[in-house]
């Protein structure tokens, strides 16, 4: 029986660029993965992920569209994290406290970082869903 999503992350793609952001703490504190966290009771996997990154990063995103459901394992728990893209965005950035850096990236420099597992493939499948790659 597949597992109902318990967190969920957006890919937000602009032109040729992702961005990451760098984790300030716990479980995965320095890793660079994509805005996204624990969704809360009521809330569908997408609702959780527009308000993570709202949340995260200070942006509005809308359309977002799945890549990939993927399960997770830390020393803080398993996870069911639902992935979504989008091009779809509007603000400006302000980070969280839960964030200790944010980049802009291409797919190749993204390869180069010290990420969270498996995000290069998560990537290629958001950039090959806009047309990116």
């Amino acid at each position: 029986m597949k597992q109902e999503p318990n967190a969920a992350s957006v890919a937000l793609i602009h032109k040729d660029k992702v961005l990451l952001i760098q984790r300030a703490r716990a479980p995965y504190r320095l890793l660079w993965t994509l805005p996204g966290g624990r969704r809360e009771a009521g809330e569908t996997a997408e609702e959780c992920a527009a308000r993570e990154v709202q949340e995260e990063v200070g942006l509005r995103c809308y359309g977002l569209r799945p890549i990939v459901t993927r399960q997770l394992d830390s020393a803080s728990g398993s996870w069911t994290l639902a992935v979504f893209a989008t091009e779809a965005m509007e603000g400006e950035i302000a980070v969280s406290d839960e964030i200790a850096d944010w980049r802009w990236v291409t797919a190749a420099e993204a390869a180069g970082m010290r990420t969270t597992e498996r995000l290069n493939d998560v990537l290629e499948r958001a950039f090959r869903l806009f047309d990116r790659r």
